[in-house]
């Protein structure tokens, strides 16, 4: 072994627990490895960002909208049905969302974002044209929950996977962007979809958005791209692409830091979106007018633009575990001190506006931190596995709120100790990871 090849093998080592800078090995173009390393720009990059915004604008956007279905279903399709059994369209389809990640990471992994992406806006689109026209509960749970949710996995999976091929140092920042679209997305939709159904009846409301989501779907299938990285020479040790896809998996989880943010990612699936499921009805209950109530969810996805934007930019020089951490907590704390207290409108608002903050936050900043700690090559599977793990906690958290609704007769207390709680415990997880990175609790991770 020659000191050059020793040299040149360094250059390929990933950068797990620090945030890449000029003189990083890994970040530097120059390197005799240089073409396998985002470079952090360019036009294919942007427009990637450009098609995810969009991608993620009527996908994942839609469904943080949920809860405006959910009351709407209460009051009329479904209104024989106890609210944590409508909550469980909304539990497949966020099970179905995430549980897919894993498949569609590996799809991504070894035939890139287009294919996948086309797919899913046809399945997409359709499943919002038979829930237009769905009249039972059955309908509902395969329309809206199982090919729903899995028209947006394959909606949200590829353009965030593909991003991080093209970006490193401001991976974070680049993502950040990309998911602020479904902020936006969750902050228009509950108001649009309330005034399509209140002036064109819910059939027709339903059919304008599954228009709109076919024009934003397809430009972003044309603009999303992965930046293609060369095989790295063989250097004796056994390479991902030599194993079948479920041993990679598990060797994945074998990964200390990983492993934390997946037990992590598990209790915070587990209340993270409580809120956004039961926070209209919960308004409703407050004696806020059903047409104001809308405008609650709204505040709350605009929150999370917020949340999507500021801490993924500062993630990139601060750390990316440095701000995920405080943030996930910040959003237990936040459910557990201010919702009991919100009984009116004002204080209300302000609880859903300081969640959606830092709860965006989270949903912006958990992918940066996976591409952090993993190899460029397995980005795409490890997105998927951890969604895939986290979809079974995501299935029962609303129905299990719902059934605490239930049991309480109405009292909502139940509901946000178990959503509050989750969110935190997973925050110490979180911690726990990035102690394993870095054992000093103010690093730079």
């Amino acid at each position: 072994m020659t000191l050059e090849y020793l040299k040149e093998a360094l250059k390929r080592v990933p950068s797990y627990g620090t945030i890449p800078t000029k003189d990083d090995p890994v970040a530097d173009e120059e390197g005799a490895e240089g073409h396998d390393v985002p470079v952090d720009g360019g036009l294919a990059a942007w427009l990637t960002v450009f098609g995810a915004f969009l991608a993620l604008f009527c996908s994942f956007g839609q469904m943080n909208a949920f809860g405006t279905f959910q009351s709407w279903y209460t009051t009329h399709q479904l209104r024989d049905l106890h609210p944590s059994t409508i909550a469980w369209i909304g539990s497949v389809q966020l099970w179905v969302f995430f549980f897919s990640g894993g498949f569609i990471g590996r799809m991504f992994d070894a035939h890139g974002p287009r294919v996948i992406m086309a797919l899913g806006t046809v399945i997409y689109v359709v499943s919002i044209a038979l829930t237009s026209m769905a009249r039972g509960y059955h309908e509902y749970i395969i329309a809206q929950g199982v090919l729903s949710g899995l028209g947006i996995g394959m909606l949200f999976y590829p353009p965030l996977a593909s991003i991080s091929t093209h970006f490193s140092k401001y991976r974070a920042t680049a993502l950040g962007i990309a998911m602020v679209g479904s902020g936006i997305g969750g902050t228009i939709y509950p108001i649009l979809l309330q005034y399509l159904f209140a002036t064109v009846g819910f059939a027709w409301g339903v059919r304008v958005s599954a228009i709109l989501c076919l024009v934003l779907s397809v430009t972003a299938t044309a603009t999303v791209s992965r930046r293609t990285t060369h095989s790295i020479p063989d250097t004796g040790s056994k390479k991902t692409d030599d194993v079948s896809w479920p041993l990679t998996s598990i060797r994945a989880l074998q990964d200390p830091p990983f492993a934390l943010l997946v037990v992590g990612s598990c209790f915070m699936a587990l209340g993270l979106f409580t809120p956004f499921t039961f926070i209209v009805s919960y308004a409703s209950d407050q004696g806020i007018s059903p047409d104001t109530a809308f405008y609650v969810l709204a505040v709350l996805n605009a929150g999370s633009v917020l949340g999507r934007i500021a801490p993924p930019r500062y993630a990139d020089t601060s750390g990316r575990f440095a701000l995920l951490v405080p943030c996930a907590a910040l959003a237990g704390l936040s459910t557990l001190l201010l919702w009991p207290m919100a009984h009116s409108l004002v204080p209300l608002v302000v609880y859903a506006a300081l969640y959606g903050l830092f709860s965006g936050a989270f949903n912006a900043l958990i992918v940066p931190c996976i591409a952090q700690i993993s190899d460029i090559r397995e980005i795409g599977m490890r997105i998927g596995l951890l969604y895939s793990i986290i979809s079974f906690p995501s299935l029962v958290g609303n129905p299990a709120a719902g059934a605490l609704l239930r049991v309480t007769h109405g009292s909502y207390s139940g509901l946000i100790v178990l959503s509050g709680t989750s969110v935190i415990v997973g925050s110490l997880f979180i911690l726990m990871a990035k102690l394993r990175i870095d054992s000093n609790v103010f690093a730079r991770v």
